[in-house]
């Protein structure tokens, strides 16, 4: 079945003017600030006798500070107000301080530039519940990843295009000061427009008492979210992408200046790069994903930001040039192209790791709730981004160059990888199953939407292969617990993976009568608790591709939990690397090949009292058709 692309979204009322509305608020933050960092960085002396480095870390600190001391009372409003009048509201504050920033530019005020600066921060934190709470509102869950992926590439356009025309309307002599602030009022004014468009969006908790004490309610916020261990983990995740990407775009323009020895349009291209690579990962998120919320990118993105982190830090010993240049000059030099090469990457990856991230948080947390969770989520934001800015400071301080910068963000980031996917290992999972799907097999999933996306049920399935589980993870919307044989967990690399992902072990009666029992409660335990068991009722791996006999334990497990069944079939798996036959291994892989074709069908669910198992043999041999 064709699904609208990504982008028919923004001819629509309900997605549009509302991208547009954070689109320019993105734009406009990015034009000022960079215009200020540009000026202070190129011009220092007339403004301030603080240092370029010391500036351009404290600016994007400030900025943020909002953040910690107010995102917990944005959450409320959020979650208590209706969304389209409160983004109105937000933007008429936008025009307020922009006309402040105006005054400050033309008086040559640094002290009020920086007053906008704050004030700026304190429009993002209140604009930044509503960004991502409007969206599960407005679309359906399939539509999530890929409106995510717009919202993040708009986001980051945004940001690169305010950063390139804020850098180059500053030096533009004798007016560019004037130009900056004229801009920064019209894209205030712009964004203004576009809000009274946005449709109405109903408050999900009109009811809410706003508490006075944003310190106690940041607090209970965090602590709420701690409740959901993925969320809050997805919530850390995304907190240290910032923090990522914080420490290394603040070293641009000194990077660029002092390293590259570049003018301000060898910054503007770096920005541009980065950018770039954000916005294009975002949207291949939609594609990579099969449309639905797929964490197992997180790992794939973080594997990236470390790989480009650590060679960019090579590329950059790796320069040599020492003659000023700008940005045609800057690329004629062939040991800059590695450079920029690392910089698209590490914002593609970027773009992998941080839209799931997003769309796992939007779907998984308490919808009451969600306003105030991503507000939670921007206070961690903005405390690893604080911490981003002080451990710079500190770093460069202590001697450290830009480039061993970028080397220590790709090794803490290993280790911070590390720790998130050994406390949730769903990460993990998801992505070994991403994996396999992508690069050994080609998978179509047939009616995969019939696989409830909440509530407790029953998948059956034929069982052809050792990764069969894995296969049926990756087409899942929700993690599946899987009743496996006992044996398999045994085996080194397949039995830490279905430890990993919280799988059932069982044994025949005649064979370990207490392990099989226990299985039975654990099975009843994870339907009690709402999840999603998958069983393989044939009880082994099929040696012929022909489908055996159903075992009674799937009559027992549906009378005791009372669960809707969900029949299910593999085509294509049989005769694979990794199924049994009487072929040796060579001759199994060169009969499938690389890349060999298979897919997943699903049936209707059949109810309790239906659910036989030669009745439910049945129906998956029907999904299965002619296929092995």
């Amino acid at each position: 079945m064709s699904h609208p692309n990504q982008f028919s979204l923004l001819s629509q009322r309900r997605f549009a003017p509302f991208f547009w509305t954070q689109f320019l608020g993105a734009f406009n933050d990015n034009l000022f600030k960079t215009a200020l960092m540009v000026i202070l960085t190129y011009d220092a002396l007339s403004w301030t006798t603080l240092s370029p480095s010391l500036v351009t870390n404290l600016i994007p600190g400030l900025f943020i500070l909002p953040y910690v001391l107010f995102s917990a009372t944005a959450g409320q409003f959020a979650d208590k107000y209706e969304k389209a009048g409160l983004a109105r509201f937000v933007k008429w504050m936008e025009l307020a301080i922009m006309l402040a920033a105006g005054a400050g530019w033309m008086t040559h005020t640094l002290w009020l530039l920086v007053a906008a600066v704050v004030g700026m921060g304190v429009h993002s934190t209140l604009f930044g519940p509503v960004k991502y709470a409007y969206l599960p509102q407005q679309l359906s869950p399939e539509e999530l990843i890929g409106g995510n992926g717009v919202i993040e590439m708009g986001t980051f356009v945004g940001i690169l295009l305010g950063e390139i025309l804020g850098a180059v309307l500053v030096v533009h002599q004798p007016y560019g000061i004037a130009l900056v602030a004229g801009a920064t009022v019209l894209t205030a004014l712009l964004g203004l427009a576009a809000s009274y468009r946005i449709p109405l969006t109903p408050a999900p908790a009109p009811e809410l008492k706003i508490s006075r004490n944003p310190l106690a309610e940041s607090i209970r916020n965090i602590a709420f979210s701690r409740k959901n261990k993925v969320v809050f983990l997805a919530m850390l995740g995304n907190s240290w992408f910032w923090f990522y990407g914080a420490l290394i775009l603040a070293q641009f323009p000194v990077y660029a200046k002092d390293y590259l020895h570049g003018d301000h349009s060898v910054f503007v291209l770096l920005l541009t790069v980065f950018s770039l690579g954000v916005g294009s990962g975002s949207l291949l998120c939609e594609r990579l994903s099969g449309r639905k919320v797929e964490i197992g990118l997180v790992p794939f993105g973080s594997i990236g930001l470390s790989l480009f982190g650590l060679d960019l830090y090579f590329a950059s010993l790796g320069y040599h040039n020492t003659a000023a240049v700008d940005f045609a000059g800057l690329l004629a030099q062939h040991a800059s192209w590695r450079i920029l090469f690392d910089v698209l990457m590490i914002g593609m990856f970027g773009g992998f790791f941080i839209v799931p991230l997003f769309a796992l948080i939007q779907t998984r947390c308490d919808p009451q709730h969600i306003s105030r969770t991503i507000a939670g989520m921007n206070i961690l934001n903005a405390l690893f981004m604080v911490a981003a800015a002080g451990v710079a400071i500190v770093l460069l301080g202590q001697g450290f160059t830009i480039p061993q910068l970028f080397l220590v963000t790709a090794v803490l980031n290993a280790l911070v990888a590390l720790y998130i996917f050994s406390l949730v290992p769903e990460f993990l999972m998801r992505f070994l199953a991403w994996l396999l799907i992508h690069t050994v097999h080609r998978v179509k999933c047939i009616d995969a939407e019939r696989i409830p996306a909440e509530g407790a049920a029953v998948l059956v399935c034929n069982h052809v292969s050792y990764v069969d589980a894995i296969v049926i993870g990756a087409a899942s919307p929700r993690p599946i617990r899987f009743v496996m044989d006992h044996r398999i967990f045994k085996l080194p690399l397949l039995g830490w993976i279905f430890r990993t992902a919280r799988a059932i072990p069982i044994a025949p009666a005649k064979e370990d009568p207490w392990l099989m029992e226990k299985a039975y409660v654990d099975i009843a335990q994870a339907l009690h608790e709402g999840d999603l068991v998958c069983i393989f009722p044939e009880g082994r791996l099929t040696s012929t591709g022909e489908l055996n006999e159903f075992k009674g334990g799937i009559a027992k497990i549906v009378a005791r939990s009372q669960v809707p069944v969900i029949p299910m079939a593999l085509r294509g798996l049989w005769g694979h690397l990794l199924s049994r036959g009487a072929e040796n291994v060579f001759e199994r892989t060169f009969r499938t090949g690389w890349r060999s074709r298979l897919a997943l069908a699903v049936g209707h669910p059949v109810a309790p009292q239906d659910a036989t198992p030669e009745r439910l043999r049945e129906q998956v041999l029907a999904l299965r058709g002619g296929w092995k």
